[in-house]
């Protein structure tokens, strides 16, 4: 297993590259447009509500807009099988490595959001 960066900041802001170049690879078609929009807001969203998260008010606030990134997260994920299973780009299976880091992701954000909560407690 090769050596991921454990700056989160980092990994979503490449995140976000990533699913900026996926969309850049949809046809301009009614289906392809339709879903661009719909990748391009929640697959970038989770970049921007963790630094949201970074400047929250109340631990309350902090594990809300952590669960809102992981929220985007999996819509992103939902979106990204799609994208592969049609397929609508060239090369589906480089989704794969996208998904993956996806996966790592939610991951990270479920188990920042329990430590949070047993933290509130």
């Amino acid at each position: 297993m090769n050596q991921k960066k454990y700056d989160l900041e980092n990994r979503l802001l490449e995140y976000s590259v990533k699913i900026i170049k996926i969309v850049e690879q949809l046809p301009n078609t009614r289906v392809g447009n339709h879903i661009a929009g719909q990748l391009v807001r929640s697959g970038t969203s989770p970049y921007p509500n963790h630094g949201e998260a970074q400047a929250a008010e109340s631990p309350k606030d902090f594990v809300h807009k952590l669960r809102i990134s992981l929220k985007e997260l999996r819509e992103t994920q939902r979106w990204l099988k799609l994208i592969q299973r049609v397929p609508l780009v060239k090369q589906p299976e480089k989704i794969d490595i996208v998904l993956d880091e996806t996966e790592e992701l939610i991951k990270i954000f479920v188990s920042s959001i329990r430590t949070a909560e047993k933290k509130k407690k």
